[in-house]
Parts: structure tokens; C-alpha cells; sequence
């Protein structure tokens, strides 16, 4: 005896791979499928579409095949409504619920297709009925589990969940086209930095948002003044940083020194290695940041410009941090909903030299929204691009050389 499902696959399934990666998973897992119906399109604007009938063994086996396969983009013919459960308890998700992936989902509800709002992977989905009263329509959205609420109707199984994961059609160009390639140091940066610096200058003429995600590091090589440029010209609208990174900023702006080190010459002076602390002191002394910039204490930097131009910014803490800054956020989970909220905003993200940092705002991010990610070591590119995204480009190289070339590019044209 065997069981089996048709499922069905659309749009530009050939090029973007994701019906051999179908035809692989099926196989990978034991079970068997059949292609009913098989249309190609014929130039590289149409779409194809499969239709295959997929066997295995039992329905454990099918429902783990029927997992995967919905991962990937192919949905059941005839898909019933997403079966909705409530949560037990606050923080408490029902047996078997749905975890979401970063991609672009809808769940069906009373016969019809809601649209998850913010996706991101590694949620629940909770859905909200009509309400009457207001004339509210139903929604579907997601909830981190420290969020459930005793009683939230959560989505359980993949029944009557659809995912969309992007597709490309052949020919796709532009900077998060043409390097789908994979990651390599070896790529020319000049042509690579300028493709990037149109891809900020169009999402900014299209009114989109662009979130810097900086580490200490930024600041150490040299970077500092030209991300605070592109601060300033407006081209990144949004800053996400621990306290280090925003303590080397200030401590540049006080003595000149990122950490005790001379950021011009390269040399430590003598007792540099407390100017970082002799900062955080000022700082608190101030009552925060923008106090600090309003009683003139910090004339110059990132984080100046930040408050200058009414760029918001999260400073998410840590265990090793120094301090902290009045402005830092030491509570965990307080920390991950301000980079959500962040996340949810931008349309173009820069990671610079930061892994932990770009990892957190990764985690928070769609597949599609644009992501650009840049660090000396290839291992942290590669780590950070294999977490998902579909429009990522990742570039190994110094961010002290990246950043004043990228803002120089900018403001020029």
C-alpha cells in the first residue's frame, strides 16, 4: 500500500532550479513521483508549470516529503483551509505548528488566500478573524513563540499553507543578478561597488529604506567618516549596532583613537586603552547620546549624524559589553523586537564586518528584500548569505577600503 498527493509547481520553475530541487527532494526521501502535466514556457519572460503525483510508503513519510516540497514552492492541488489551533497558554505554541521560512507565504483561510504579514523565518502564523464590529477583514501574520498569546488561533501543518520563494527568470540583471555566483574575492570591486551604489541610489529615488548594519571594525578601519557621509547624504536611514561600534565612533569623535589606537597613524598613545571607557563616562554623564550631541559633547561621527538627521538607530548589548551606554539595550528579547521592528522597515540592507549583528537582522529579514553583505573573512559572507535571502550579494573585502568608495560613488552621481 501506498499514499499519495499531487502537488503542483509554477512560474519560472526551470531557471530558478526549483523543480529539480522538487524532483530531488522527493527522491531524497524515499518517495516517487509521477509528471502528469508539464508545460515549458518558451521565451524567457513565460512562465512553466508542473503538475506530478507523489507517492511514498505511509503518510509519515509523505507528510515529511509534502514538508519539504512546500519549502521549495510547490503547493497541493485543491488545498484545504490551514488548520488553526489555540495557543494553550502565553509563550505556548499547540503540538505541530507551523514554522515559518522567510519567504513570501499566504494561508488559507474561509476559502481564501490571507497574505502573511511580516515574514520572517522561524515564527508562528496567527490568525486574526473578520471582525464584525469594525468591519476589520481577517489577517495572518506572524508572531515570534515569546509573543504567543493564550488563545491566538495558530496555523498547524503545512495544509493550507502556500510559499513563494523568488523566482529568476532568465536574463535577470543588475547587481543582485548578476551575482548569483556565489562569493569570491577575486570578483572586480570598483564595477561591484558601483552596481551596489545604484541599487541604494534606486531604492532611495523609489522611496524605499536602507538599513547599515556596523560593526566595531567600521570604525577601526578608517570607515567611520564616510558611513557617517552617507548618513548624512541620506542614503542610509537607519543604523543597527551593539555598543561597541557605537563606542569607538564617540571615542574617535572625543580622542581620535577607535579603542586606543590612532584610526590616522596607526599608533596607540599613551593611555589610550582607557579612552574608550573615559567615553562611556561622558556619555552616561550626559544622560545619552542625544543629550551628549545637544550639549555639544559630540560635534562629529556616525552616530552624530544619526541624531542629527533623525536616523533612528538600535544599539543592541551583549554579556562582554563595556558600560554599557545609556542608550544600549540590555534586554534581550527588548533588543530583538526593536531590530524586528527595523527589519520589517528597510528594503536594502548593508552588513559591514559584523557577523553576530548581520545574523540577528538577517534572522528578522523576508528573502526579498536586498541584502549586502561585506567582511574581510569569506566564511562570515558565506555564513550570512546562506541564511536565506535571495537577493543577497556578498563581497570579501576591507570595509575600510568599501565604505569610502561606496559613499565617494554615491555623491558623485
Amino acid at each position: 500500500m501506498t499514499v499519495a498527493r499531487t502537488v503542483e509547481l509554477e512560474g519560472h520553475i526551470i531557471d530558478s532550479g526549483m523543480m529539480q530541487q522538487c524532483f530531488g527532494v522527493v527522491m531524497d526521501l524515499g518517495g516517487n513521483f509521477d509528471v502528469e502535466e508539464f508545460e515549458v514556457g518558451e521565451h524567457k519572460d513565460a512562465e512553466s508549470y508542473c503538475r506530478m503525483t507523489v507517492t511514498a510508503d505511509d503518510e509519515d513519510s509523505l507528510r515529511e516529503i509534502l514538508h519539504e516540497l512546500n519549502q521549495h514552492g510547490a503547493h497541493l492541488s485543491n488545498p484545504p483551509n490551514a488548520t488553526l489551533k489555540p495557543a494553550p497558554g502565553d509563550r505556548v505554541v499547540p503540538h505541530g505548528f507551523y514554522s515559518t521560512t522567510n519567504h513570501p507565504t499566504k494561508v488559507r483561510y474561509e476559502d481564501e488566500w490571507l497574505p502573511v504579514e511580516n515574514i520572517e523565518m522561524d515564527c508562528a502564523v496567527v490568525v486574526k478573524p473578520a471582525d464584525e464590529d469594525s468591519d476589520d477583514a481577517p489577517r495572518a501574520y506572524t508572531k515570534v513563540l515569546n509573543a504567543i498569546e493564550e488563545g491566538d488561533l495558530v496555523v498547524a501543518d503545512e495544509a493550507g499553507v502556500r510559499v513563494d520563494p523568488p523566482e529568476r527568470p532568465r536574463g535577470s540583471s543588475g547587481p543582485f543578478g548578476f551575482m548569483q555566483g556565489g562569493v569570491s574575492a577575486e570578483r572586480p570591486s570598483g564595477s561591484l561597488i558601483r552596481e551596489i551604489a545604484e541599487a541604494i541610489a534606486e531604492t532611495k529615488a523609489d522611496g524605499g529604506s536602507v538599513l547599515a548594519v556596523a560593526g566595531p571594525a567600521v570604525i577601526h578601519a578608517g570607515a567611520g567618516d564616510a558611513l557617517a557621509r552617507l548618513v548624512r547624504e541620506g542614503y542610509v536611514d537607519m543604523l543597527s549596532a551593539g555598543n561597541g561600534f557605537a563606542v569607538h565612533d564617540l571615542e574617535r569623535g572625543q580622542y581620535g583613537t577607535s579603542l586606543g589606537m590612532d584610526v590616522e597613524t596607526m599608533e596607540s598613545p599613551r593611555k589610550g586603552h582607557k579612552h574608550h571607557i573615559y567615553t562611556i563616562s561622558e556619555i552616561i554623564r550626559a544622560g545619552g547620546i542625544e543629550e551628549a550631541v545637544e550639549q555639544g559633547l559630540v560635534e562629529e561621527g556616525v552616530m552624530y549624524e544619526c541624531v542629527e538627521n533623525d536616523a533612528p538607530y538600535v544599539l543592541a548589548g551583549s554579556i562582554r559589553d563595556d558600560g554599557p551606554l545609556p542608550d544600549t539595550i540590555t534586554d534581550a528579547v527588548e533588543a530583538q523586537n526593536a531590530i524586528r521592528e527595523q527589519a520589517h522597515e528597510a528594503d536594502l540592507v548593508i552588513m559591514l564586518s559584523t557577523l553576530l549583528h548581520s545574523v540577528a537582522v538577517g534572522n528578522c529579514l523576508p528573502s526579498t528584500t536586498k541584502v549586502v553583505c561585506v567582511d574581510i573573512n569569506p566564511a562570515t559572507v558565506t555564513q550570512l548569505l546562506d541564511r536565506g535571502s535571495a537577493q543577497a550579494i556578498g563581497m570579501v573585502t576591507d570595509v575600510g577600503t568599501f565604505v569610502p568608495k561606496l559613499a565617494e560613488v554615491l555623491v558623485e552621481e
